[in-house]
Formats: structure tokens, C-alpha cells, sequence
């Protein structure tokens, strides 16, 4: 019992009286359906303290941090979750597990159905255990888990990086994730808060290109066995500084990129050079055959309005990244575009492709 009154709630034998031992009074029990008695120890409230203190440091005493391990990080258990075969993983390192085999990690048993559900509960026996037994210990784990946050949130160096298709700013990019290793990446993206991640086209000599396009996620759509399809939308440039990797799909040090402004009469011929490609632009656009037209706009939305401000973003008039997005060009031609940090360079470009497109549809 913790206190008198906790004793006070059943019958006490009266006509013995009870031996005080030490502080302590003894205490005896009748039971009704058997004829064994229950001794208990009352104490007062600052001595029940001192005896929860010592009862605590004997059974930290006796626990063995290893055996509150991880048996998959060998780790103390962070966030530790038990599945219905009944063995305790860290939230985080079962679902790694998860994303490559829907089975238990030691029993093998098939976790299909648990995977399907998606009720990661934590156990909060464990975590009491722990948070109680072991707080010098917790404290640890949880500093390295948030320095791991830290580093993963960091979105100049060790950037995840998506190798796949060009991407670029203001245009939807939708995605389908099957591969373990880039589950992993989305699902980190999304714990950390940043909800980014680069887009680059592969490279045979480094992995992946030199520039890229930022995606900022908009929603996640799960799906039973763990894949998903992930709504993106571009965000900033930028250009690899570093290619490396992490934990099986790539990362990257990265800058990021933004026009030069102009200003005077290079800002004047700016204006009138975007006005004239925008019209053409327009023109080829409305040229396509309906179907056509149709399908380009149910992937990529319809032809942003004209910029009223050319220089106004730092990555320049959205409409010309819609074009680049639906011009069929090789995604060489495109990333050339992606690289250049000067207005006047991108519409002429674009401009020189319009034409070869009018007179190729002339012919």
C-alpha cells in the first residue's frame, strides 16, 4: 500500500495487536476465501518517498540498459511500438523494415495486414519503464534523435535528392513511390516538417545532374502495401555543390539559383522581349489539337496568365516553367534552361524553339 488510507479499506484483525517494526506498522489481512495473510508495510508519506526512492535505485540497479535495446538500431528504444507477434521495435526502424518486407524483422511473421492499418501505438509500458528506470539513458536517445532531425531538416547540405524526372518552379510534378529507399526519404521529409526534397535527372559519371529543382510535397496518398503517391509542386533551383548519399537513396550540398536582375533600358527591351515570346507561346499553345490540349492541362493545369512583373520572382515568369514542362524537348534541352540565371538568355531560348515548332507543324 502507499498510505494508511489504502490499508484503511479492508478488515483488520483487532483482537491481535499489530507489532511495530522499526517505523513501519505491520499490518494483517483476512482474507475471505483463503486463510493465508497478507503483511503490508504503512508508512507515513515522506518515509513511503524514501522507500519508492530506494525500491527505484535497486531496480535500476538491476536493469540492464541492453536489455531495452533495439534489436534493429541496438539502440535504447525510442518511440518503441510492439507488433501483433509481439515484439518491441522503434517506431522508425520498423518501418524501415517495413518498406522492404511486410514481416516481423525477427519472427518473420507476416505483417500485411499491420502495415495496411497503419496503427503504429506506442507502448507505453516500455516507455514508462524506461523513462523511469533509465532517465540519463532516455535523455541520450532522445538528444540523438533530435540532432538527427536537425540534420536531416537542413536544406543546403546533405539535401535529399529524388533521381528521377526534370522538375521545375510553380509546375505540379506528381510521383509514385515504390522504391524502399526513396519511402524512407518522403517519410523523413515529412517528420522533419520541411515537406522537401531535389528532383534531378540521373547522370551516368555522377548519379545525377548538376541542377535540379526543389519539390515541396502537398499531399501523401498511402496505399496498403506501402507504396504511395506523392503530390509535388516545384519550388527553387538550385546547383549541386556536393553528390553523396544516405542511407540508400542520394543527398546533396546544394545553392540555389535566382535570376539577375536588370534595370534601365535593359530592363525596357526585358519587357518587350517577354511580351512577344508570352503571344507566341500563346499562339502554339492554341494550336495543339484538343485532345492534346486536354491532356497537357489535366497534368500540368492550364497556361499561367502573363507576368505583369517579369523580374518579380526569382526564378523568373512562371508561364515560361509550364512551357518548358510541355515543349517536348529531351531533358538535356530542358535542364540547359533550368541552369541559366539570366531572363533575356531563357526567352530567347524559348523563343528559338517556338519557332522550330511552327515550322515544323507548318510542314
Amino acid at each position: 500500500f502507499s498510505s494508511t488510507e489504502d490499508c484503511s479499506k479492508y478488515r483488520f484483525d483487532t483482537e491481535e495487536p499489530a507489532s511495530v517494526t522499526g517505523q513501519g506498522l505491520l499490518c494483517k489481512r483476512k482474507l475471505s476465501a483463503e486463510d493465508d495473510v497478507l503483511l503490508h508495510i504503512v508508512l507515513s508519506g515522506d518515509e513511503q518517498k524514501k522507500v519508492d526512492t530506494g525500491r527505484c535505485r535497486m531496480i535500476t540497479d538491476l536493469i540492464d540498459p541492453g536489455d531495452l535495446e533495439c534489436s534493429l538500431c541496438i539502440r535504447l528504444f525510442y518511440e518503441p511500438v510492439t507488433t501483433p507477434c509481439g515484439h518491441t521495435f522503434c517506431l522508425k526502424c520498423l518501418e524501415r523494415c517495413l518498406d522492404h518486407n511486410p514481416s516481423c524483422p525477427l519472427c518473420k511473421e507476416d505483417l500485411s495486414e499491420y502495415l495496411a492499418q497503419r496503427q503504429y501505438c506506442k507502448t507505453i509500458l516500455m516507455e514508462d519503464i524506461i523513462s523511469k528506470y533509465l532517465p540519463a539513458e532516455l535523455t541520450d536517445r532522445q538528444k540523438v534523435y533530435e540532432e538527427e532531425i536537425a540534420e536531416l531538416s537542413n536544406l543546403n547540405k546533405n539535401v535529399p535528392i529524388f533521381v528521377c524526372t526534370m522538375a521545375f518552379p510553380t509546375v505540379p510534378c506528381p510521383l509514385h513511390i515504390f522504391e524502399p529507399c526513396y519511402r524512407l526519404m518522403i517519410r523523413r521529409c515529412m517528420e522533419t516538417g520541411t515537406k522537401q526534397f531535389g528532383m534531378c535527372l540521373s547522370d551516368p559519371a555522377k548519379g545525377f545532374a548538376d541542377y535540379g529543382c526543389m519539390l515541396e510535397i502537398r499531399n501523401v496518398e498511402l496505399f496498403a502495401d506501402g507504396c504511395s503517391v506523392v503530390d509535388t509542386i516545384g519550388r527553387r533551383r538550385f546547383r549541386v555543390i556536393q553528390h553523396s548519399q544516405r542511407d540508400g537513396y542520394n543527398t546533396a550540398d546544394i545553392e540555389y539559383l535566382e535570376d539577375i536582375k536588370v534595370a534601365g533600358d535593359a530592363e525596357t527591351e526585358l519587357r518587350m522581349l517577354h511580351d512577344v515570346v508570352y503571344d507566341q507561346a500563346l499562339d502554339w499553345v492554341n494550336s495543339l489539337q484538343a485532345e492534346q490540349k486536354q491532356r497537357i492541362e489535366s497534368h500540368f493545369g492550364p497556361m499561367p496568365e502573363k507576368d505583369l512583373e517579369p523580374q518579380g520572382s526569382p526564378n523568373g515568369p512562371s508561364w515560361c516553367w509550364w512551357l518548358l514542362a510541355v515543349l517536348p524537348l529531351e531533358g538535356r534541352a530542358q535542364l540547359s534552361f533550368l541552369a541559366l540565371t539570366s531572363l533575356k538568355d531563357r526567352l530567347t531560348g524559348i523563343r528559338r524553339v517556338l519557332v522550330l515548332m511552327s515550322r515544323s507543324h507548318s510542314t
